[in-house]
């Protein structure tokens, strides 16, 4: 398929820039995968639309402050030539398997910045060494050892808002931001970017679906490079995600086993669960057992690539941008006319879109 198969009009006004006044007071449009009829509805009446034998599982990655900026100290010995200073956005994505604190970064304006140079940020404490570069702004940085990484972070990070998320350029974060762009089970630091579906909930919402008798659980996906970088290909078989870490808790893998078993519905919240539950569900042998573990996930679900839901019967999930990867992801789940219908009455209705904006329950 052709990623203009996916394209839709929005209005920019519809592309939410705050959070509703109060958490969980979204609007929320249920979609029957068997029908493909769709209502309107308000997300605290999530609980009553939900079986009480359900299993919900939740991303509880943590975003952490990645985007920050920094000064260039010209380049090493090593480097041919120096290089004048200047100002530099580093935008971390990942962190990098080994002894040291290394992350993958995507970097402004790029062409400036050479492996070889160190980046100063505004803790002082704070330095990097450029590794390597690739293509499109990526880098490789090695940050210098501190006893706290992540409080240098938290006095000097910025969270990733997403750019259409409009705010003055590398002004500190409000504190509305700092507050409403993580989730209230936000547990495990790591994520460059929030899992959206997530922030709708509060302990209200939560407490309300145990006492449904809906099975509440957890795994972590950090969000990474994926998320920013923008499709360069025209046909969907042709995508390929970067792959991003998950790890899937004992409590969760034997709830998931346990459910299966009793024929009980998976009810993802968030693409970022299900693109893992997925990939899980594809590397355990067939009959066996989900088993905890960690480990990482580039799986791209699409109509036609990889649209064989093993686990997930169920998924919440927020408005994504047209022609994304995580539009093809709902449209593999649910059919891309009925999710293109749906999003056709979203705008007429005028809902909110994207980060903090509404959201679709698909069962």
């Amino acid at each position: 398929m052709l990623v203009s198969d996916f394209h839709y009009e929005l209005p920019p006004e519809l592309i939410a820039q705050h959070p509703p006044a109060v958490r969980g007071a979204s609007r929320m449009m249920t979609l029957s995968r068997q029908t493909g009829r769709f209502e309107d509805h308000l997300f605290t009446d999530l609980p009553q639309l939900l079986n009480p034998s359900d299993l919900l599982i939740l991303n509880d990655s943590r975003v952490i402050p990645a985007r920050l900026y920094a000064t260039r100290a010209g380049l090493t010995t090593q480097a041919k030539s120096p290089a004048p200073t200047g100002h530099i956005e580093v935008l971390l994505t990942q962190r990098v398997a080994s002894e040291h604190n290394d992350w993958t970064a995507l970097v402004k304006p790029a062409k400036k910045v050479q492996p070889g140079e160190t980046l100063h940020f505004a803790d002082s404490a704070l330095t990097a060494q450029v590794l390597s570069a690739g293509d499109h702004g990526e880098r490789v940085l090695r940050f210098s050892p501190i006893a706290d990484f992540y409080a240098a972070l938290d006095r000097v990070g910025h969270l990733p808002l997403p750019p259409y998320i409009h705010r003055p350029k590398s002004a500190p974060n409000s504190e509305e931001d700092r507050s409403r762009y993580q989730t209230v089970y936000a547990n495990q630091r790591g994520s460059a970017a929030a899992p959206t579906a997530g922030l709708h909930f509060t302990p209200e919402v939560l407490a309300a679906l145990t006492q449904r008798g809906v099975e509440v659980q957890y795994l972590t996906l950090h969000v990474g490079l994926g998320t920013f970088q923008p499709i360069r290909v025209d046909r969907t078989e042709d995508i390929t995600l970067h792959a991003e870490p998950y790890t899937l808790p004992a409590a969760t893998a034997e709830a998931i086993n346990t459910a299966r078993g009793q024929g009980r519905r998976i009810v993802a919240v968030g693409t970022t669960t299900t693109r893992t539950l997925e990939h899980i569900a594809r590397v355990t042998p067939s009959g066996a057992a989900i088993q905890p573990h960690s480990g990482t996930t580039s799986l791209f679900l699409s109509p036609g690539l990889n649209d064989d839901f093993k686990l997930v019967q169920g998924l919440l999930t927020n408005f994504h941008l047209p022609s994304s990867t995580l539009l093809m992801l709902v449209s593999a789940f649910a059919g891309r006319e009925p999710v293109l219908a749906a999003y056709a009455h979203a705008v007429a209705a005028q809902y909110r879109f994207f980060s903090y904006g509404d959201c679709m329950l698909i069962t």
